[in-house]
Formats: structure tokens, sequence, C-alpha cells
């Protein structure tokens, strides 16, 4: 079994995406993921940690700790946990939007969560002292 967590803490704002991003890519580098499976992360990375930036501590800016992994060998899964002590928000329990409608036809709002469900293997929410917990995995087959 091969493990090994990483984590990073910065401030929940819009310009730090890009340190997110590398952060994370350079975990999966290690691995040799898929291009394709990388960008979905990638993706799914990008609209978790803008959420947190845009919302979780509206108007304040507050603090993001991320944890990585990558576990398990065949095949192996990434593991990726935004934490927060912003606003309690569970963004799953929002209804998916309907995609067969047209992009004016449909409620703002919804499909970056929406995408990450779809992209992702597992997608879990909690709150728990006082935290939103929101983990990702992927498997990198």
């Amino acid at each position: 079994m091969n493990r090994s967590m990483k984590e990073i803490t910065l401030e929940a704002k819009v310009e730090n995406l890009e340190e997110v991003l590398a952060f994370v890519d350079e975990i999966l580098s290690v691995y040799d993921c898929p291009m394709k499976t990388q960008i979905q992360i990638d993706v799914a990375v990008e609209e978790i940690f803008v959420n947190i930036a845009h919302y979780a501590y509206t108007p304040n800016v507050g603090i993001a700790e991320i944890q990585a992994e990558v576990s398990g060998d065949n095949p192996k899964c990434f593991s990726i946990t935004f934490i927060d002590s912003g606003m309690p928000y569970d963004p799953l329990k929002k209804e998916d939007p309907d995609i067969t409608l047209t992009a004016e036809e449909r409620q703002i709002g919804g499909l970056g969560i929406y995408m990450v469900k779809q992209s992702m293997d597992e997608v879990d929410y909690k709150h728990e002292n006082g935290k939103n917990i929101f983990n990702l995995k992927k498997y990198l087959d």
C-alpha cells in the first residue's frame, strides 16, 4: 500500500488558485496520472476552491486547508480534502441542474458542483467541529 499525505494551508482567495493547482499537479505527476484524469481533477479542484474563496468567509477572507494523498495500488486513488471554517454549506444538497434545458432556461448556479459530482468517483461533505470538510476521490486508472 502506497500512501503519503501532503497538505497546504493558504488564504481562501481566488488569487491562490494557481498555487493550489500546482500543489495538486505536483502530486499527480509522481503517479503518472493520465492527462484526462488530471484535467478532471484540476477542474473539480478549481470549482471547490473558488467556491470556498467566494462564499465561505464573505465578506472576509479566511483560511483553506487542503490535504491530498494517493493510496492503494490497483487502482491508485487520489483523495483531496478541502477544510475551511466558513459558513456551513453542503453543495451536495443542491438539486442537480436540468441539463436538458437551454442555458437561458436553466437556473443560475449548480452546474459546477454537478460537473464535480459527474467527474469524480466519490464526493463527500460533512460539517464537523465548526469546519466544512469536502472530500473528492478519483481513481487514477
